[in-house]
């Protein structure tokens, strides 16, 4: 049960890979395909829950899990790290903020980019207290898939 059943090399190769796997999955899908985490939070919950439900398993070992669940602990320091120290990693890793309303008038290339409908931008105009476009200076879909808004009067 304690014992490692897979080396511990292939361990840290398979964690390491499909860390990279899905980061660059989320990096290609849109931005509000993960709701209000951020790309990389979603993935590390995500790998972890993964390497912990297969470590509780009736065949697999509890070390094996702990490896993977290590590595990808590591992993995800590792890149909030280099994210922090040096910004193209960060531009590499997540999203820019992408203006869906400039000067009170959609933007339709950008929301047709990030498949963001004009009833679901009103909606989060909305919940700011704006009920017409054109009363919006500039609204940005973020990294997140969270509508941040800049009104007029501001």
């Amino acid at each position: 049960m304690l014992q490692l059943e897979t080396p511990i090399l292939e361990l840290m190769l398979r964690a390491t890979f499909l860390f990279v796997l899905f980061m660059i999955l989320f990096r290609i899908l849109p931005r509000r395909t993960a709701g209000e985490m951020a790309p990389m939070d979603f993935v590390f919950l995500l790998l972890i829950t993964e390497a912990a439900s297969h470590s509780l398993g009736e065949f697999s070992s509890l070390a094996d899990g702990t490896v993977q669940i290590l590595t990808f602990m590591g992993l995800n320091y590792l890149t909030n790290r280099l994210s922090y120290h040096f910004p193209f990693m960060q531009k590499l890793l997540e999203h820019s903020p992408l203006p869906v309303v400039e000067d009170g008038r959609m933007l339709r290339r950008n929301m047709s980019r990030e498949t963001l409908t004009e009833d679901e931008l009103m909606g989060g105009l909305r919940r700011e207290g704006i009920d017409d476009v054109a009363k919006a200076r500039k609204v940005c879909l973020e990294g997140d898939g969270q509508l941040s808004v800049i009104r007029k009067d501001d």
